[in-house]
């Protein structure tokens, strides 16, 4: 678990319980011409604490913070993965948005540099479903794999998803949840211009 109010689910539910806030000054980029200035980012996060460094250039922040949150469920849980279980065992991955701070810096080096300074890796790296796939691949899970994109309600749909996925009798457990990295001067300017 990864939330402004800290990294793991000790540090998240510890700060949720003293009734702390994770409400902040935006610093993940210069807000000073946004009608707000303040969000929810999570601070402290280094993503090679869970990813190898040549992994990371192919991963957008919100895939990054999937892959790390679902190393932190499996280094907590008791389920191993074996040749056997593997194809019992899938993910599904909740996104409202997929790869904004990558669309952006793509843009601009498209805009700056031209066509062949865009990254082969581009479309992965930002794709919402690729957050799944990148658990899958990371874990050998080779069940159901998939992906929801229905805007705040995206990982609590995915978990809901999981749920009926097992009940159908289609795997026998699933990595499920949501990531968001959506604090973008681009992504900002739209939610402000909606005064959302």
């Amino acid at each position: 678990m990864l939330t402004p109010l800290g990294i793991g689910v000790e540090k998240s539910w510890n700060a949720m319980c003293r009734g702390e806030s994770g409400i902040d000054k935006v610093t993940h980029f210069d807000a000073k011409d946004m009608t707000s200035r303040i969000a929810g980012e999570i601070k402290g996060f280094n993503p090679a604490d869970y990813i190898e460094q040549k992994e990371i250039k192919k991963m957008d922040r919100f895939i990054q913070l999937a892959v790390a949150a679902s190393q932190m469920v499996m280094d907590d849980c008791a389920l191993k993965i074996t040749d056997e279980n593997a194809p019992r065992i899938g993910t599904i991955v909740g996104a409202g948005m997929g790869g904004l701070s990558s669309i952006e810096f793509f843009y601009k080096r498209l805009l700056e540099n031209g066509p062949r300074r865009v990254s082969p890796f581009f479309i992965p790296i930002v794709i919402i479903n690729l957050a799944a796939g990148q658990i899958a691949i990371r874990f050998g899970l080779k069940g159901p794999n998939s992906a929801v994109a229905t805007a705040c309600a995206s990982g609590t749909h995915a978990i809901g998803d999981a749920f009926k996925i097992i009940q159908r009798g289609d795997a026998d457990a699933m990595v499920a949840g949501g990531s968001e990295a959506c604090i973008t001067a681009i992504g900002f300017a739209g939610f402000c211009a909606a005064k959302a």
